[in-house]
C-alpha cells in the first residue's frame, strides 16, 4: 500500500530524529496513522519537533494496556506508574472504595477500575483541565471526580471509608524542575511537577491527612524516587501509618505502601 500524499513515515522519522526525537521510529508511526488529512499530519510532526508531548498530539496516553485520553495541560501519565497500579491491584477487592488522588487524566483509577472490575471509583485534582479530562474519562466506570485541594476536595461521606488510594503527587525538587525535559515542564501544570524544595511537599500533606480518611486496613500508595523513599515512608509512619517501600528494577519505580490500623486498634487508641 502506498502512503498518501504528505509526509512519509520514513521522512517523518528523519525529522524527529533530526530533532533529538529517542524513540523517533516508534513516534512516527504513530504520528503517521494519528489522521487522514496530511497537513494536519505535518502540523501534529512540526509541533513534536517543537517540543510538544507526543500524547498531547495523539489525544491519549498508552499506560496498563489501555488508551488513557490526554488533553493539552493535562499531566501525562508516565510508565514507570503502572508499577502504583501493580502494587494497588494486590490490594483491592470488587466493591471496595478506591480514590485516585492527584488524578491528572485519572489514568490510575482507569487501570485500577480494568484490573478489579466492580470497585467504588473517586478522583479529585485542583487543577481544571485535569478534573474535566478525568470526568470524562472516569464517567464511564461511574467515577466521581471532584476539585480542590487534596483530600478537601472531597465529600465528608467519604472520611474512614476509602480503602485504596492512589497517589502520584508531584515529587520533583523545585530546582529541579528546569531540568526537566521542555516537553514536560513547558506542556504540562507547574502543579503536577513541584513538590517543593526538597520534592516531598504535597508528599507530606498526603501523609497528615489520609488516615482520617483512609478505612481501617486500608492503605495509601504514593509513587515517590527511590532517593525520597524513607523520608515519604517517614512522614507517612508520623502520620498513623504502617509504611513500607517496594521498589521495582523493570518499571524504574518506587511506591511507599501506608496501610491505616484496624478498626480495633484505632478502637483501643487513648482519647
Amino acid at each position: 500500500m502506498s502512503d498518501p500524499p504528505g509526509l512519509t513515515e520514513p521522512e517523518i522519522a528523519a525529522r524527529l530524529r533530526a530533532a533529538g526525537c529517542v524513540f523517533a521510529e516508534d513516534e512516527a508511526r504513530l504520528l503517521h496513522a494519528s489522521g487522514t488529512d496530511p497537513a494536519e499530519v505535518a502540523g501534529r510532526v512540526e509541533r513534536r519537533i517543537a517540543g510538544e508531548p507526543l500524547e498531547h498530539l495523539l489525544g491519549w496516553a498508552e499506560f496498563a494496556g489501555l488508551r488513557i485520553p490526554v488533553a493539552p495541560g493535562v499531566f501525562v501519565p508516565r510508565r514507570r506508574t503502572e508499577y502504583l497500579v501493580v502494587q494497588a491491584r494486590a490490594r483491592t477487592a470488587p466493591g471496595d472504595v478506591v480514590l485516585d488522588l492527584c488524578c491528572g487524566s485519572g489514568a490510575l483509577g482507569m487501570a485500577l477500575a480494568a484490573a478489579v472490575p466492580g470497585v467504588e471509583l473517586y478522583a479529585a485534582d485542583s487543577e481544571p483541565a485535569a478534573v474535566a479530562c478525568a470526568r470524562a474519562n472516569l464517567a464511564p466506570l461511574g467515577g466521581r471526580v471532584f476539585q480542590g485541594d487534596l483530600f478537601d476536595a472531597l465529600p465528608a461521606a467519604l472520611r474512614g471509608r476509602i480503602d485504596t488510594v492512589l497517589c502520584n503527587a508531584p515529587y520533583v525538587p523545585t530546582p529541579g524542575i528546569d531540568f526537566m525535559p521542555p516537553e514536560a515542564r513547558l506542556h504540562e501544570p507547574l502543579v503536577a511537577l513541584d513538590g517543593g524544595p526538597d520534592g516531598l511537599a504535597v508528599q507530606r500533606l498526603v501523609a497528615a491527612s489520609a488516615a482520617r480518611w483512609l478505612a481501617p486496613g486500608g492503605t495509601l500508595l504514593i509513587e515517590t524516587g527511590a532517593d525520597q523513599a524513607a523520608r515519604t515512608a517517614a512522614a507517612c509512619s508520623r502520620g498513623g501509618l504502617e509504611a513500607r517501600i517496594a521498589h521495582s528494577p523493570e518499571h524504574g519505580a518506587t511506591v511507599v505502601l501506608a496501610t491505616a490500623p484496624p478498626a480495633d486498634a484505632r478502637e483501643s487508641r487513648p482519647g
